[in-house]
């Protein structure tokens, strides 16, 4: 063998090595190229995990406040008769005695405690008729208040936080 077939035979082998690095060097790269999809789509699947359980902490935060919500407005609406009942009381003594304030303490106190809640006595008298607000029973002629008008309240209506818990029984103006 001469010198110029070993030199070419040297580079030939040199080509070959050059030739296997750059297959390592793509196999790392696609290793590298592999690794980062797995990366990305564990990253996807958490952020959709960590998307969902938080949706799912809010949906349970809401259901729990209509619960507690619809419990206030099923207490209320039980004891909007007893506040009917105490006023009625009210209305029938004559005399205003010991009694009379007893009474009207205790439907005081009791109208208190709803308030707490956000349970408030509409005001109807004199307002225009609204059907979200008041339950017409009755029409009447009135040289007070215009056509449409609440001439008097038959029974109390309720709000709770600025909804219709329970509309005015009222009567209209004709």
């Amino acid at each position: 063998m001469t010198n110029e077939d070993i030199k070419k035979d040297n580079l030939q082998n040199d080509d070959i090595d050059m030739k296997e690095e750059n297959l390592d060097v793509n196999d790392e790269a696609e290793v590298d190229a592999s690794d980062d999809e797995k990366y990305q789509g564990l990253m996807d699947k958490f952020m959709r995990l960590q998307a969902d359980f938080s949706n799912c902490k809010r949906r349970t935060e809401a259901q729990k406040s209509e619960y507690v919500e619809l419990g206030v407005k099923k207490i209320a609406n039980d004891l909007l008769p007893v506040i009917d009942n105490f006023e009625r009381a009210l209305d029938s003594i004559v005399d205003k005695d010991s009694t009379y304030d007893g009474i009207l303490m205790i439907k005081n106190q009791l109208t208190d405690v709803l308030a707490k809640d956000g349970i408030v006595e509409m005001d109807a008298l004199g307002k225009e008729f609204d059907p979200m607000y008041h339950h017409a029973v009755l029409t009447e002629d009135s040289e007070e208040y215009d056509s449409g008008y609440v001439i008097e309240v038959l029974q109390k209506g309720y709000l709770i936080n600025d909804k219709t818990l329970r509309p005015a029984m009222v009567k209209v103006s004709q």
